[in-house]
């Protein structure tokens, strides 16, 4: 088993890259919604409050989005505390871990002290999670973290393999933790969701988050799904109370005020926007993975972030990722008018 030490690296880094162009995190190129901004103004009075420890607006609200029961469902600081919380709240001595996939889910493991088998995801396969898995959901592993689509190479895993994934750890007493925070920017998410198998499998936590799809990461606002109430109890009992700020709760409960016409914008906008980026970087020789999602993964040049970033584009260098190495980038998908920026550069670089 290989292990991986590294520097904590997201994206996003603008706080020591002021005035590039941000192309290293995901998230909606529309921007937050008005009414999530307007929210904030409002409720900017109420911070003198404790917020609500219950969230119970707020997930009223989402059950109602995603139709499901308010009951089956917490809210958290940001997706990223739920991955810690079921580590701590469940302590498994084993996990399967994906890879390359996204960074938290190995630091939450690490933190609880789990040994993590690695599962190497391969280029020849595009980086996609293949029916091989299913021979690894054994009873010695206890959880099993997997992003659909896989960020951060944009993968999608269909949903025939998902529910043979699902009842595989059912069948083998095996947590699935699995990450959608991507899965509504495609139009046909409800092709690949699994909340309406909730039932089926009491094993599973889905997860999802404000951050990306309503562009509010400076915000924190996740929140998990489950059919499993004492699973949702037990996590709970891991977060420290008040974890989700007033103005987070005021900003969830404007976005998911009429969605549908600011979703329908930004998927819109991300497919034909993705296909532009697509092109462009094909045309440079530069290998795309096909993918979906609001961002593109591709293999070039060593040295390409440090190219970008002087000229102004900041994009994400995956090689800290497990199963990575340098020459793979992702860059996002953003506004019209940043993307023809990035292609003019790309072009010429």
């Amino acid at each position: 088993m290989r292990s991986y030490k590294r520097e904590q690296i997201h994206g996003g880094d603008i706080y020591r890259n002021p005035g590039v162009t941000d192309f290293s995190v995901n998230s909606n190129p529309l921007g937050p919604p008005l009414q999530v901004v307007e929210a904030i103004r409002q409720q900017a009075d109420r911070i003198t409050a404790y917020p609500d420890i219950q969230c119970e607006g707020l997930c009223e609200a989402i059950g109602r989005f995603e139709e499901v029961e308010a009951e089956e469902m917490l809210c958290t600081n940001g997706a990223a505390e739920l991955f810690f919380g079921i580590v701590q709240a469940l302590k498994p001595k084993k996990a399967l871990l994906p890879v390359p996939s996204f960074a938290e889910y190995e630091k939450a493991l690490q933190a609880g002290g789990a040994r993590i088998v690695y599962y190497h995801l391969q280029e020849k396969d595009g980086f996609c999670v293949t029916e091989d898995l299913l021979k690894e959901i054994r009873p010695d592993i206890e959880i099993l973290f997997l992003c659909n689509p896989n960020n951060p190479t944009g993968q999608l895993m269909r949903k025939e393999l998902l529910l043979r994934i699902a009842q595989a750890c059912e069948e083998q007493g095996v947590w699935l933790v699995l990450d959608e925070c991507f899965l509504d920017f495609l139009e046909d998410a409800s092709c690949y969701d699994m909340k309406k198998e909730m039932k089926k499998f009491p094993h599973m936590l889905l997860v999802k988050a404000f951050t990306k799809l309503f562009c509010m990461p400076g915000l924190r606002l996740g929140y998990g799904l489950s059919s499993n109430e004492e699973l949702l109890k037990a996590i709970r009992k891991t977060l420290q109370a008040w974890n989700v700020s007033v103005l987070a709760q005021a900003a969830g409960l404007a976005a998911l005020k009429s969605p549908g016409g600011y979703l329908k914008q930004s998927r819109k906008m991300i497919k034909e926007e993705r296909k532009k980026l697509q092109k462009a970087l094909l045309e440079t020789g530069r290998q795309v993975f096909d993918t979906p999602a609001n961002f593109l993964f591709l293999k070039g040049e060593k040295g390409l972030y440090q190219r970008a970033l002087e000229n102004g584009f900041l994009i994400r260098d995956c090689s800290n990722y497990p199963g990575l190495s340098a020459g793979y980038y992702r860059i996002a998908v953003r506004s019209p008018w940043e993307n023809e920026r990035m292609i003019k550069w790309l072009k010429k670089s």
